[in-house]
């Protein structure tokens, strides 16, 4: 489930709610609409996925360097 993923996200890598739509979605209230019920299209998860890979991927190479 999408907002189960975001949760951990959001935990991980301490940012917020809003923040994580803003970047997302240009969404602020993403994250607190899933959280009520709100069901997100295919595309829609795909790129919430592509974001949080992305973001992982960075923070590792950023480590790494």
């Amino acid at each position: 489930m999408l907002i189960r993923s975001i949760e951990k996200f959001l935990r991980a890598y301490h940012v917020s709610a809003t923040t994580f739509g803003r970047l997302t979605m240009q969404d602020p209230r993403f994250v607190y609409d899933l959280r009520n019920g709100r069901e997100p299209r295919p595309d829609t998860e795909a790129r919430v996925h592509a974001f949080i890979a992305g973001y992982k991927a960075a923070r590792e190479t950023a480590r790494a360097a």
